[in-house]
């Protein structure tokens, strides 16, 4: 998702949504109150709901349950792993690992239902973001049987290399939501 929702947000997402090569809606919200989040949560499952897309919540595991989200996403810093897996029964847990086997591992024998890589490019979303690089997928693809999925900076001219080297997924943000020249709706369409 965007960093910001705004009343056109919704109208976008219907239209992204509807190009239908979206698999999975990360809502990602920093620093916005619990209330404000649920409904923003609610509408957004409607839409989701609307076009069989998994509605995944961004850290915030605990209110899983209350938003009705498919699954959650969480970093390295937001929380227990253990505690999220007993708590997302059933749901889907994806955990991002950066560049690192190590942390990969931890997030398998943890239970993660996809590991996440990342950031490959320059992000707009997270300039300070640690980066990844190819070898970890060609790594990840001969040694983890969850689906990989890509994070940062990631475009129409550069997704097909990491789709090529082991991605399974791509999470975009910024090309999508924040994109100078494109439309939500046309950016999306970008991608096969």
């Amino acid at each position: 998702s965007p960093n910001k929702i705004d009343h056109n947000f919704y109208v976008s997402l219907d239209k992204v949504l509807s190009y239908k090569n979206v698999k999975f809606f990360q809502l990602r919200l920093k620093n916005v109150s619990q209330k404000k989040l649920l409904n923003i949560a609610k509408k957004t499952k409607k839409i989701t709901t609307k076009y069989k897309v998994d509605f995944i919540i961004n850290d915030y595991f605990k209110l899983n349950s209350k938003i009705k989200a498919d699954g959650c996403h969480m970093g390295q810093l937001d929380g227990s792993f253990k505690i999220a897996r007993k708590k997302l029964k059933g749901k889907i847990l994806g955990i991002t690992c950066h560049n690192s086997k190590i942390l990969a591992n931890n997030a398998i024998e943890n239970k993660a239902d996809y590991i996440a890589f990342g950031s490959f490019f320059e992000s707009k979303l997270k300039p300070t973001a640690k980066k990844a690089n190819l070898h970890i997928l060609k790594w990840a693809k001969k040694n983890i049987k969850k689906p990989i999925v890509v994070i940062g900076g990631i475009n129409n001219n550069n997704y097909k290399k990491l789709m090529n080297t082991g991605a399974k997924y791509i999470a975009l943000s910024s090309f999508i939501w924040d994109n100078p020249k494109l439309k939500p709706e046309q950016a999306i369409k970008k991608f096969k």
